[in-house]
């Protein structure tokens, strides 16, 4: 019953998205551009100008996490565009695309306070690009993998491991929407948060693999996590789920993931830091029961950061030397999945 009722609240989403006028739209001192057309011939000005253009994907619901990238457009970029798509294809039937949280006029009001001063130029964001679902997938769309049709993109080998396990279409939906959204908005520069580190390298290798020139491999940026100043919980606009008590254990993975990093740091085995990890969790999770919040841990891995495969249990950070290795995790709080990770080693070779 439970899924019927995603579903059902998923088409009529659908539904609103692919009818969207630009009469319901807000006001904005930033062009809203809501076709591909419009944004193309955007795009053109551009070209014909010769300026640099940097791009910030998301699905709305800004917060500062999103706001360090657009920060960092702004200051290497001439010209900076972020879009905002809610993409249907990386929701599996039951996950939260109908509640998602949408928050377009909030969104617009926090994206037009930020600029940065180059030189003595104020640069602030010259266009929000909010496609519709029918542009994005003029053959449609299902939530359900065995009932689309249409081009789709997959990353071979490199999508079943981390987030991968636990949302097996996941990436698939991601790298598609991607490769859409590249084709039509031909960047520079594109900016990717570390918290999805997972989908920043695919996304990185997307464009190596396919040979983006807009934008070249070396051209998609991870930008390090944001955090709350307080206790360090990871920003995420699905944080906005978590009731007040449920949100006084979020930090909970963050704080596991510090322990197995400081356990690596001083020689000690994958299999040791993972254990000291989940002793973490399962302390939290006790303590959690009795305020009658469940947490439930996903997953906790560690992985290389160039073929995502498993540690092995024996390494340590003498035997693995300065290659980086993303420290990563997935907890339910409630009915809120939160993920994290460290990248431990030469943070150099990724975050950049």
């Amino acid at each position: 019953m439970y899924m019927w009722r995603s579903v059902t609240k998923a088409y009529i989403f659908l539904h609103r998205s692919m009818s969207m006028s630009t009469s319901s739209l807000p006001p904005s001192p930033i062009p809203l551009l809501t076709s591909v057309a419009s944004y193309r011939r955007w795009r053109q000005r551009a070209f014909d100008e010769g300026k640099s253009v940097g791009f910030v994907p998301t699905m709305g619901a800004l917060h500062d996490g999103h706001l360090s990238l657009v920060q960092r457009s702004l200051a290497e970029n001439e010209l900076t565009v972020l879009s905002i798509f809610v993409n249907p294809a990386q929701f599996a039937p039951h996950e939260d695309l109908a509640t998602y949280p949408r928050t377009l006029p909030g969104d617009l009001e926090l994206l037009t306070a930020q600029q940065v001063t180059v030189g003595e130029t104020v640069r602030k964001a010259s266009a929000v690009f909010l496609p519709s679902v029918q542009d994005m997938y003029p053959s449609g769309i299902s939530q359900d993998v065995s009932a689309q049709k249409g081009a789709f993109v997959e990353m071979k080998g490199y999508g079943h491991q981390m987030e991968g396990a636990s949302r097996p279409t996941f990436f698939r939906g991601v790298v598609t929407v991607v490769t859409k959204l590249f084709n039509a908005v031909q960047p520079t520069n594109a900016y990717f948060g570390q918290k999805d580190i997972q989908q920043a390298l695919l996304l990185r290798r997307l464009c190596k693999d396919l040979l983006f020139p807009h934008p070249e491999a070396d051209h998609v940026h991870i930008v390090p996590t944001t955090r709350d100043p307080n206790d360090g919980l990871a920003l995420s606009s699905r944080n906005a789920y978590l009731s007040t008590n449920e949100r006084k254990f979020a930090p909970a993975l963050y704080k596991a993931l510090r322990y197995a990093e400081s356990a690596w740091s001083n020689g000690e085995s994958k299999d040791r830091c993972i254990s000291k990890a989940v002793a973490v969790i399962d302390e939290v999770k006790a303590q959690a029961a009795m305020d009658g919040v469940d947490v439930r841990l996903d997953y906790l891995e560690m992985n290389d950061s160039e073929t995502f495969d498993v540690v092995d249990a024996s390494s340590n950070h003498r035997l693995a030397g300065n290659i980086p290795v993303i420290l990563s995790g997935a907890l339910w709080v409630g009915r809120t999945r939160l993920i994290d990770n460290i990248v431990v080693g030469d943070l150099n070779r990724i975050i950049r």
